[in-house]
């Protein structure tokens, strides 16, 4: 097991990542400081993993939430269903709320935990290479609206995150690929030689090869942990992990919650970026393709639905938390490993990178 800390002062917690951690119930307990629990869970991963959490949980009153599995209901009516079943076992304001699974059920469980009797603590224990990697760490949570993705949240940080690798055993090969496109998200942002170690390694992750798996989601926790501890509220650099995901959450929003998934959406998105990046003269050709090349090697999509037009993209990127003062703003690249977040972006170029995209 390897262990990082996200440094926030006294709201310091640990990232455990290693095999066999829902066997350890020495790493969880320290973070339930309570008798009332609530495991929150989703119909895909509750028969898989449900029952080695419960049985660390011995001793403690603890009730289970399991939630439908999808994008499509990561909502503020399943939101509401949390609220639910915490007023009906009258759980008071030292309960714990654990998350077991992806993204979507971190994200709402840490909404419904910065909410319920205005907070309460609550436990990561993301089951999905997407969430070990990232949605995991640094305490962002929201529910999705017709409107726009991740609009409706709160910056609120759980106790600790468990990210037992073993389950990354039972991760559909699609929803393994969509991880790895935030994994290499953190190399083109800051992190040059991770990417080159992913150039070199991607075929072993692909392979669920276990140490180069344990190698990856340490190195991401650890860029994603450092940028945290720096900026939590995304008022500077932290925007820049959000590379690809204005892009992103455009598909997301546009096609229809769950018909992409999240990390599929960003790889394009990405591709986008590295395009408008180049277009603006700061990418070199050579590292534009690159970018392309990596994602095509992860088995990642390239390219938008053809169902959605320019015009579709630009009336979606207006509805994005980074937009400021009426300006859409993007995170693009000065170069391989350097982001920087750009406002005021030349409509035209724009709008060339998004239509040529569709050819």
């Amino acid at each position: 097991m390897k262990t990082l800390y996200v440094e926030l002062g006294d709201r310091r917690y640990p990232i455990h990542i290693g095999p066999g951690l829902l066997d350890q119930p020495e790493l969880l307990r320290p973070h339930l400081p309570g008798q009332q629990v609530l495991v929150i869970s989703n119909t895909t991963v509750a028969p898989l993993y449900l029952d080695r959490v419960r049985a660390a949980l011995t001793g403690l009153r603890h009730e289970v939430l399991i939630l439908p599995d999808g994008e499509q209901y990561k909502t503020l009516a399943t939101l509401d269903a949390v609220f639910t079943a915490l007023l009906n076992h009258r759980f008071a304001r030292d309960c714990t709320l654990v998350a077991l699974g992806g993204g979507v059920i971190g994200d709402m469980v840490g909404f419904a935990a910065a909410c319920y009797q205005r907070g309460v603590h609550f436990v990561q224990i993301p089951t999905t290479l997407l969430a070990q990697v990232d949605s995991s760490v640094g305490g962002k949570t929201a529910v999705n609206h017709p409107l726009g993705k991740n609009m409706i949240g709160a910056f609120y940080q759980p106790g600790g995150v468990l990210a037992d690798t073993d389950t990354l055993g039972t991760l559909p090969d699609r929803e393994l690929r969509a991880g790895l496109a935030e994994v290499i998200k953190y190399g083109l942002i800051r992190d040059l030689p991770f990417l080159e170690w992913l150039e070199a390694n991607i075929g072993h992750l692909l392979a669920r090869d276990a140490a180069a798996l344990t190698e990856a989601i340490e190195r991401s926790c650890r860029n994603k942990a450092e940028i945290v501890a720096l900026d939590e509220r995304e008022t500077g650099e932290r925007a820049l992990l959000n590379l690809g995901h204005t892009f992103g959450h455009a598909i997301e929003t546009g096609m229809g919650y769950g018909e992409w998934l999240h990390g599929e959406a960003v790889a394009v998105g990405m591709c986008l970026a590295a395009d408008l990046s180049m277009r603006l003269g700061w990418l070199a050709a050579d590292g534009a393709e690159r970018v392309r090349a990596l994602l095509a090697r992860a088995g990642l999509p390239l390219a938008p639905p053809a169902q959605l037009t320019a015009d579709d993209f630009l009336r979606l990127m207006a509805v994005d938390k980074k937009v400021k003062e009426g300006q859409l703003r993007l995170v693009l690249l000065r170069s391989l490993g350097r982001a920087t977040l750009v406002s005021g972006v030349d409509p035209h170029i724009l709008r060339s990178t998004l239509e040529d995209s569709f050819q």
